[in-house]
């Protein structure tokens, strides 16, 4: 028998013991104080980026109060001077240089009145420099007159003819049916001057006696939200812009202008369409809730180029009905790049610090380990015998104090030893002694071993079942143990025999005559075989034997909470031998249906025998009516025992068990319980055992048992028991 070979326990050296955790110690402290300065870091970062968009959405929301609240107050003068008749709108000279006064005061694009006759005029400074007026009649084609103006607000010439219509322009007809002060749509054009987009401040004008007028509007060229973003300087590749709500954008940080001129015509510039990658990637962050889903200020951050930007959007509303979006992106590099810088000037420090920690800690645990190193080779000299040992002193305090511990202790062992060798004789002598008594009350225990055995063995024959399940499962548990080390030496015995072969392929003529008697080929091609099958042998009979002893429950107690499904199996395990398949029949089959069902407070072993009577009940049935027909028309109907567990109300534990057999009639269902009653033929059954299994679910546990047949179809017992039942 193999003896498994024990290794000795790694040991380590006391300077690496001493060295090793106490880098790791510094090692860990000086990464976790570079983690944390990094997350600080980063910590700080998300402030400062914070910081900067909140300043940034400040300074561009007053912006835009301020520059847009001015449209709207002039046109509420201009609108309430036009009310009082202090300014006449048939006057179209006066009105011009009025007009071209308020173009002088104020950073405007355009400022003119619509009427309901179709006339007009406005004053305008399309390309943001030169300051020209139109006057425009009722008179479609070519009605509307360009004129040059002089330092005055005189009109000198005419520059351009083209035709006008109040009616098809939005910042006329909406604030028109809007009764209101609103902003009008945002229009872009491609005029002489260059390409030109304007938000209009629009109003409806009254005379004294509150009749409709027309209308009055003022125009603010966006280009120069643009410029005054531009201005903001949040940083290199930081941005500020401006967006309507279905994602149209309006101003921008960037030099992208927020329309393209394509075939003369200007367009309107949408963010995804943006050559801007930021306000492009911003576009498609809302392409799926969309811009008008955005209630309240929201925060994300969006990943371009492997680089992290911080995005805040504001929704940005007027009193006159402006509905913008306010963004401001920051990129994190912009605050990284000196963090970073510290934080590679603290890995160099952490690693100077590991380097003279490590140089420092080699010096101390080599002063510290020499005389450690001299206690244990002195040690080691006394483990074989040399007590003559002596340690010199050393420079460290209690190192000395276990050194001059040893002295003491290696002279006292060498008085110990001196006084043993006097003691071994008697102590031999004493031994001998010992021995000689524990013979004697050995036998005498192996004697009355033997008397407990033997009253053993006569006390379980009187539990028949669970004996035979005891004696069998021991030696089986015994062949089965050691056929696996049988096995393992075979192999070992065979592959020795194989490699005398491989190395002496030529041996002695009488052991070349007794290989051919024994037919060695055969033998170690069989040997293997034969083991596997005793193996599968003993799971069998272990299987057996499990059931049997699972079945009868002699050992354990009488009542007691079981799994239910277990005594089923192990009912099924012993009549095994009657469902598997035979020459004149095919195998029955065995449909479980198991349900979730918790632990039965039940007589088990009672129980069990309920399961064996109407298993063994079902089999004969399917026998029975098996032998009407042939082994094919049987293999097209195959016969079926079908096994369902459940519970009923939570309370009742519910087994239906069912076959396709022959069935039962009616007549024979009513009696099927009575005693001696039976269906069977004379010397198959008794007619007791479904009498005593109904007594068994009734009067033992309080259940119920009850019998479904059909002629020619098949019958079911269903079995009722409570989940708890009161013992006694």
């Amino acid at each position: 028998m193999k003896t498994p070979y024990l290794g000795k326990a790694k040991a380590f050296p006391l300077q690496i013991v001493l060295i090793v955790p106490f880098l790791i110690q510094i090692f860990a402290a000086v990464s976790l104080v570079g983690y944390l300065s990094f997350k600080n870091g980063q910590r700080a970062v998300n402030d400062l980026a914070e910081q900067l968009i909140n300043r940034t959405s400040d300074v561009v929301d007053e912006h835009l109060k301020s520059y847009l609240s001015i449209p709207q107050t002039l046109n509420q003068i201009n609108a309430d001077a036009i009310h009082r008749g202090l300014l006449d709108v048939d006057d179209r000279q006066t009105l011009g240089k009025y007009f071209w006064d308020q173009m002088q005061a104020y950073d405007l694009t355009y400022i003119g009145i619509g009427l309901t006759t179709g006339e007009g005029l406005g004053v305008a400074r399309y390309d943001g420099k030169t300051i020209t007026i139109d006057d425009w009649t009722a008179k479609l084609s070519n009605n509307t007159f360009t004129y040059a103006t002089d330092d005055r607000g005189n009109r000198t010439q005419i520059n351009t003819r083209w035709t006008w219509n109040n009616f098809t322009e939005s910042w006329y007809t909406q604030p028109i049916a809007a009764g209101k002060p609103i902003w009008a749509k945002i229009v872009a054009g491609n005029y002489p001057t260059g390409p030109y987009i304007a938000a209009s401040a629009s109003r409806p004008i009254y005379d004294s006696q509150n009749r409709l007028l027309g209308m009055i509007a003022t125009d603010i060229h966006l280009l120069k939200l643009s410029d005054f973003l531009r201005s903001l300087n949040i940083s290199q590749s930081g941005r500020v812009f401006l967006l309507e709500r279905d994602g149209t954008l309006i101003a921008s940080s960037g030099t992208e202008k927020p329309f393209v001129v394509v075939n003369q015509q200007t367009r309107r510039l949408h963010s995804i369409d943006s050559s801007d990658p930021i306000i492009q990637n911003v576009g498609k962050h809302f392409q799926t809730s969309g811009f008008g889903s955005i209630t309240q200020d929201t925060d994300f951050q969006i990943e371009m180029e492997g680089k992290r930007h911080f995005v805040h959007v504001l929704p940005w509303r007027d009193k006159y009905g402006l509905n913008w979006l306010m963004v401001v992106s920051v990129p994190e590099n912009t605050f990284m790049s000196q963090i970073n810088a510290n934080t590679r000037t603290t890995i160099a420090l952490c690693f100077g610090a590991l380097v003279v920690a490590s140089v420092m800690g080699v010096f101390t645990s080599h002063w510290i380990v020499r005389p450690i190193l001299r206690l244990s080779w002195a040690s080691e000299a006394m483990a074989f015998g040399n007590f003559n040992q002596t340690l010199k002193t050393s420079s460290i305090q209690e190192l000395n104090t276990l050194s001059n511990s040893f002295n003491q202790m290696a002279g006292q062992l060498h008085e110990s030893f001196t006084a043993l060798e006097k003691s071994k004789e008697e102590l031999e002598e004493r031994v001998e002694e010992r021995t000689t008594e524990l013979k004697n009350a050995l036998g005498e225990l192996q004697r009355t071993q033997s008397q407990v055995v033997q009253s053993e063995k006569m006390s379980s024959l009187g539990q028949l079942v669970a004996g035979i399940a005891h004696e069998i499962n021991n030696p089986v548990n015994f062949i089965h143990g050691n056929l696996a080390h049988v096995q393992e030496y075979t192999q070992d015995l065979l592959a020795l025999m194989q490699l005398y072969q491989q190395y002496n392929p030529y041996p002695a003529a009488e052991i070349q005559t007794v290989a051919e008697d024994i037919d060695l080929e055969f033998l170690q091609s069989d040997l293997p075989k034969m083991l596997s099958s005793m193996r599968v042998g003993t799971d069998r009979i272990r299987q057996i034997v499990l059931s049997l002893r699972n079945f009868s429950r002699i050992d354990e107690a009488e009542f007691k909470r079981v799994n239910i499904h277990e005594g089923i199996d192990s009912t099924l395990m012993i009549l095994q031998h009657r469902l598997k398949a035979k020459p004149e029949q095919p195998e029955i089959q065995v449909i479980k249906d198991y349900g979730t069902v918790p632990l039965v407070e039940c007589y088990a072993g009672q129980l069990n025998q309920v399961f064996m009577n109407i298993l063994v009940n079902a089999i004969d049935a399917l026998e029975e009516n098996n032998t009407k027909l042939t082994y094919e028309e049987i293999k097209e109907n195959p016969s079926q025992i079908k096994i369902r567990t459940s519970v009923v109300n939570s309370t009742w534990l519910e087994v239906a068990i069912a076959d396709n057999g022959v069935g039962i009639s009616q007549e024979f269902q009513q009696r099927i319980f009575d005693p001696f009653f039976t269906t069977k033929p004379v010397g198959k059954g008794t007619g007791m055992g479904m009498s005593i299994s109904y007594q068994i679910v009734t009067e033992k546990h309080n259940g119920k048992l009850e019998c479904f047949s059909t002629p020619g179809k098949g019958t079911e017992f269903i079995i009722q028991i409570p989940l708890r039942l009161k013992n006694g």
